[in-house]
């Protein structure tokens, strides 16, 4: 019994161990297949760094992994990252051939993409497929059949941080080699280990591949940069060469040096053994002052121009390259050495160049130079360099030449100078003399346009610039302050007309003295013109100090003057401006407040002076603005024009019509046709006012013959300066010819002051205008004191009375003065109008002093307002009286 359980317990051991020793090869194996596997990675991780070239990392990777699992059957599928080709970079088949022989006709990437590979690439997975997978995959239309049907095919994806960039495969065709688990993580494990070669290897591949096109382009540009340098030494030398050419013409050497320097720059750029230059001289012989030669030293003498080859360069100057055969050619056909074969030495030459010379702005010579032998070769490109420097040349030697003759005509000019040294000196004392007599005259023509020619004052102009002065100090030290007058004389123009304009000078001339007797040294007194002055006060303390120079001024200039033995009492009104604290005033608007104040001091009524102050700056602002106003109303056609009747006192008939202008102001109210005349004439648009005036006639010329009798007379008012000009006065008679006015019912009235004071003019106007057919009056009559004998020669048909005789019928002397007015009128057949008759006195006035026609306010409402019968409104009134 212990036996039998002896033998058991053995045989237990022994089964015991049995299982230990196969539990021990398996393990065995196992390490074993490990230790195949660690190699082969090994391996693999070596081949990386020994293998040059994709190819042949495939190929040995293919060698190792045939040593783990069954690889005969082995390819790898990479996909480009930029075009998202596939292709097939390694194929082993021994079913197969490649994709590419199999379906010639298609792409190779889209064969792989529609079978498993392609499975494998869009899934990123591995895949272990057999009959039934890919049965399975084919029915889902994710693959197509391509290819010998294989056993098992196991593909596994080639990542690369996460992106797929390829497929390793193998595929079995025999059923006695499987795939596993083990051979999927195999293929997994060697995926994830040659990823990074494959990707180094690549990128290697490129580097090359991207170092072998630099290289091309490096070798390119080697060969571009080397023609280049190549082209610069000839384009330095040829500089050099160039500036060599300037720098020896500016020189002073010697002719022949000059020219063996020539020959030696030449000899640098191109061979020149044998060279010579020929110039034209003024007989047209030609000469030779540089010649080389290797067959002789001796120069040829000049001579004439014959039918030699330079002769030939000289008449078609063209520059010419020949060779012996084409002279020849020439020689034979006679187009050379015809007339002269003895000058024929050509018969040696090999190659002949011939450039001809622009000298002064023609052809003057030749550059030539040949050769005896075929040592050197000239060529096309050799006749452009000569001819391109022969261009400087001909400027060396044209300015070498003009050198000489300078040299010579220097020479002869020495002697000339000397001769006329002793003259010249002469003469440079005349012109001495002559430079200081013109800067004295022109000193006095400076001290002329600065000052007045009859009080030597300064005038307007160099009191402006004194003015400027003294606001740019005013500026600068703004407790300094200064002030200007403005001085107009009173009875000036009594002066002039009482006893003439001699005595008128001598009048300013002792005003100037006076005025300069009250101020100071550094004050400035200058005259504007006319009987104007003003007065810088500078650096004045107050206003005070102004006042009193005034108040001087106005003493001493009331003091009498003795003018034509008699004296003569006048004054002055003075107007004055001061800098004050404003410092953005400007010389001209000081200057116009101080004449804007000098005009109230006259209103105001003359002898005083009146300071500039805001009141007064508001009235010259109100002038401004309604001066503004005027112009703006006028370009706008804004005024208003009324008619006024000129009735017979006789019969009440309206025997003519005069249109009066008005202004309705939206400030001031309605300004009457008297200011609007005065606002015209102070803004000196007179003409344009008149032009209204007739425009408006012209224009109402039909309507007011339908309302009044077609016989009724136009009287129109009109400036004299409309005959003052001759332009003006031409423009006058167009514009009457080219009316639709009958001239023969028109009737200027022009004024008789203006009448007065320029009678020459009025007289040749007038008789112009009378030519036309127009009818001529005097208006204002009773005021311009004109003569009888002027009135009695001129073309006149009609007096009208001043508008303000009719107020002054006071006392009896005024009424015989006026009576007299129309006396004069009736003795010289003078139609007579009164003027301005407002009232039914003045009416009933005018009928008892003899005057027949007038115009009015009363007369207006009389006969016309009313309606009333002539004999009635006279019966109406006596009774009245």
């Amino acid at each position: 019994m212990d036996t039998d359980f002896g033998l058991l317990k053995a045989s237990q051991r022994v089964e015991h161990l049995q299982k230990r020793v196969v539990r021990l090869k398996g393990l065995a194996k196992k390490y074993k297949r490990s230790e195949i596997i660690q190699n082969a990675l090994l391996g693999i991780s070596n081949i990386a760094t020994q293998v040059t070239s994709l190819d042949d990392f495939y190929q040995r990777v293919h060698l190792h992994l045939q040593q783990l699992i069954p690889a005969e059957n082995f390819f790898i599928a990479s996909k480009d990252a930029e075009t998202g080709l596939t292709s097939l970079p390694f194929f082993a088949d021994q079913q197969d051939s490649h994709p590419s022989e199999l379906y010639p006709d298609q792409e190779i990437s889209t064969l792989l993409n529609a079978g498993l590979t392609g499975y494998v690439l869009r899934h990123g997975v591995p895949l272990l497929c057999d009959d039934n997978k890919f049965e399975e995959l084919i029915a889902s239309g994710e693959i197509k059949s391509l290819g010998s049907p294989s056993h098992q095919w196991l593909g596994v994806p080639i990542k690369s941080q996460d992106v797929i960039s390829g497929v390793l495969v193998v595929q079995s065709y025999n059923p006695a080699n499987t795939y596993g688990e083990l051979e999927l993580e195999l293929m997994g494990f060697i995926c994830h280990h040659i990823s990074g070669v494959m990707e180094r290897l690549e990128h290697h591949e490129q580097l090359e591949q991207a170092i072998v096109e630099r290289t091309k382009e490096l070798s390119k540009a080697y060969d571009k940069v080397k023609i280049e340098v190549k082209e610069r030494v000839k384009a330095e030398e040829l500089q050099k060469a160039l500036f060599e050419i300037a720098d020896l013409s500016a020189s002073k050497v010697f002719q022949q040096d000059f020219y063996l320097r020539l020959h030696r720059i030449i000899s640098q750029l191109i061979p020149a053994n044998n060279c010579f230059i020929s110039l034209i001289d003024d007989d047209n012989m030609l000469s030779f002052p540089f010649y080389v030669s290797q067959r002789t030293t001796e120069y040829p003498a000049s001579r004439p121009m014959q039918d030699g080859l330079t002769e030939y360069i000289l008449q078609h100057k063209l520059p010419q390259l020949w060779s012996a055969k084409e002279i020849a050619k020439m020689v034979a056909m006679g187009e050379v050495y015809a007339k002269s074969p003895s000058l024929n030495k050509t018969q040696k030459m090999h190659q002949w160049i011939g450039i001809p010379l622009m000298i002064n702005g023609d052809i003057g010579g030749a550059l030539t130079i040949y050769s005896l032998d075929d040592e050197h070769i000239y060529q096309l490109k050799d006749l452009e360099l000569l001819t391109f420097v022969s261009q400087h040349i001909a400027n060396a030697i044209e300015r070498k030449q003009a050198v000489e003759s300078l040299k010579n005509s220097y020479e002869l000019l020495e002697d000339k100078v000397i001769a006329r040294t002793h003259a010249l000196a002469e003469l440079n004392n005349n012109l001495q003399q002559e430079i200081n007599q013109r800067r004295k005259i022109e000193a006095q023509l400076v001290h002329d346009a600065q000052h007045d020619g009859l009080t030597g004052l300064p005038n307007r102009c160099f009191l402006m610039d004194r003015l400027s002065q003294a606001l740019k100090h005013f500026r600068r030290h703004g407790l300094d302050q200064f002030s200007l007058l403005f001085i107009d004389l009173d009875r000036f123009k009594v002066i002039n007309d009482s006893f003439g304009h001699l005595e008128g000078d001598r009048f300013l001339i002792e005003t100037a003295k006076r005025l300069k007797s009250c101020i100071r040294e550094n004050d400035t007194l200058a005259r504007m013109g006319g009987d104007e002055f003003v007065i810088l006060l500078d650096s004045i303390n107050a206003t005070e100090d102004a006042k009193d120079v005034s108040e001087r001024i106005l003493h001493a200039l009331s003091m009498p003057y003795q003018l034509a033995e008699q004296n003569f009492i006048s004054g002055a009104s003075i107007g004055i401006a001061f800098s004050g604290h404003n410092k953005m005033i400007t010389s001209e608007s000081i200057l116009r407040d101080a004449d804007a104040a000098m005009y109230q001091a006259k209103a105001n009524g003359k002898g005083c002076y009146v300071i500039f102050d805001d009141k007064l700056s508001l009235q010259t602002k109100q002038q401004y603005d309604l001066e503004i106003d005027f112009k703006k109303a006028l370009d706008r056609q804004a005024f208003d024009i009324y008619l006024v009747e000129v009735v017979d006192f006789s019969n009440g008939e309206i025997i003519a019509i005069e249109p009066q202008i008005e202004w309705h102001h939206p400030e001031q109210g309605k300004i009457e046709h008297a200011k609007m005349k005065h606002l015209a004439a102070q803004y000196q648009l007179t003409l344009d006012l008149d032009g209204y005036i007739f425009s408006y006639l012209q224009n109402q010329y039909q309507s007011l013959k339908q309302q009044y009798s077609k016989d009724v007379s136009l009287h129109l008012s009109i400036s004299s300066q409309h005959i003052k000009n001759k332009f003006v006065l031409r423009n006058l008679k167009n514009t009457i010819k080219s009316s639709n006015i009958n001239v023969n019912k028109l009737m200027l009235f022009f004024n008789e002051k203006a009448l007065v004071q320029d009678t020459e003019n009025h007289i040749n106007g007038f008789e112009l205008i009378s030519q036309l057919g127009v009818n001529i009056g005097i208006d204002g009559y009773g005021t311009g004191y004109s003569s009888l004998s002027c009135l009695s020669f001129l073309p006149i048909k009609a007096l009208k009375l001043d508008n303000d005789i009719s107020k002054h019928l006071l006392n009896e002397k005024q009424l015989q003065l006026v009576k007299a007015y129309q006396l004069t009128a009736n003795t010289l057949n003078f139609d007579m109008y009164a003027t301005t008759v407002d009232t039914q006195q003045q009416v009933r006035q005018f009928l008892e002093l003899g005057y027949a026609r007038g115009q009015g306010r009363a007369i207006s409402k009389l006969f016309t307002e009313n309606k009333i019968s002539t004999n009635h409104a006279l019966n109406q009134l006596n009774i009245n009286g």
